[in-house]
């Protein structure tokens, strides 16, 4: 419990801080104020909430809400954390963007042309109908493995796909073991922990800390510490809804894993309707979809809030334009319901965006 002292403290606080800025700027000292994003070096910085302009009490109250594990950053420091946030953790499907993120450094290193090359072209044997499947087809959701329709033709949440998307990556793209081409290429991050991919199958195994960091490298658009790691016309190009608004969702029956390369973890056409005119590389943007033409899907957040999202709670939350990541492990989002304020996604991230105080 937050009590009336510890809020006033926390005003009286930012005033003054705003009230020195002031007095900085009238000297002509503005240019001192003009800082690179931060990043964390061996461990993330800690400020507290009313350092970044964000009101504790409702930090407090999100936390409380969401339970398990996480932590908020804002402007690169960790202002909230609940939870152990060094546990390790799977991070269920909110790892699928990484994957993406990985087919980036193949695509840099010409171990790929780019996200049109065709999937039959590393040596699968697909049905005639799937000749045409293309690694932009697994990224978005519209292969068509295992379902009736051609590549692009629908729109199905599809874990078999996803099957055949990682092994495509590590297994004839890369050659390489997943947890090696993940500290390889993204080495540069420090993570703190043992981040690692399952042997059974590349699920992620990581700390909040440690996914707190690849969500910063995401909404840097591939820079850490000044560095470009990644070109950022990638993160440009890719990090944006990829599918129509009006793509129709898959029907049918499952029509069978042909490749017997069995699921990520779900079947086919599973966890969500959504997807059409919201997704795009793994990633959920908040946009009008097929089935909420009028609505974005989270109404209470900014515009270009943008989330991965993994079963069990395990998501992570970026905007862009007020510099701020939200990272949950286990926690209570409730179901994704597209366009529904009253959802526990929209109303969380309102929370997290009310934490802020005005200017």
């Amino acid at each position: 419990m937050v009590s009336g002292q510890d809020v006033v403290v926390d005003v009286v606080y930012w005033v003054l801080s705003v009230c020195v800025f002031v007095v900085v700027v009238g000297f002509g000292f503005v240019d001192c104020f003009a800082q690179s994003p931060k990043f964390p070096e061996k461990t993330w910085e800690h400020r507290r909430p009313i350092e970044q302009g964000l009101q504790s009490v409702v930090l407090d109250k999100l936390a409380q809400n969401l339970g398990g594990r996480g932590c908020v950053i804002k402007d690169g420091y960790v202002v909230k954390e609940w939870g152990d946030i060094s546990e390790l953790g799977d991070w269920m499907s909110s790892v699928k963007p990484l994957f993406g993120t990985l087919l980036f450094f193949a695509m840099e290193e010409g171990l790929v042309k780019g996200v049109d090359d065709r999937i039959a072209d590393l040596g699968w044997d697909l049905k005639p109908k799937d000749q045409d499947m293309t690694f932009l087809h697994l990224m978005n959701m519209t292969s068509g493995y295992a379902r009736p329709e051609k590549p692009g033709q629908a729109w199905a949440y599809n874990d078999f796909a996803i099957q055949l998307y990682q092994k495509s990556l590590f297994e004839k793209v890369f050659q390489e073991n997943a947890t090696a081409v993940l500290r390889s290429r993204l080495g540069n991050l420090k993570f703190e922990d043992e981040i690692h991919f399952r042997e059974d199958k590349p699920r992620l195994k990581a700390s909040v800390r440690d996914f707190a960091r690849v969500s910063w490298f995401w909404l840097q658009k591939g820079n850490w510490q000044g560095k470009q790691i990644l070109p950022q016309v990638y993160f440009d190009t890719y990090m944006c809804p990829l599918t129509s608004q009006d793509l129709p969702l898959s029907e049918g029956e499952d029509t069978g894993d042909y490749l017997n390369i069995e699921s990520f973890g779900g079947g086919s056409a599973h966890f969500t309707k959504f997807g059409a005119g919201i997704y795009g590389c793994n990633w959920w943007f908040n946009n009008t979809g097929l089935l909420h033409p009028d609505q974005l899907t989270w109404p209470d957040a900014p515009k270009d809030t943008v989330m991965s999202i993994g079963a069990g709670g395990n998501n992570a939350v970026m905007i862009p334009s007020l510099n701020l990541v939200l990272v949950s492990a286990k926690g209570d989002w409730g179901k994704l319901d597209a366009g529904n304020a009253t959802s526990l996604f929209n109303q969380h991230i309102k929370m997290l965006v009310d934490a802020i105080i005005d200017d």
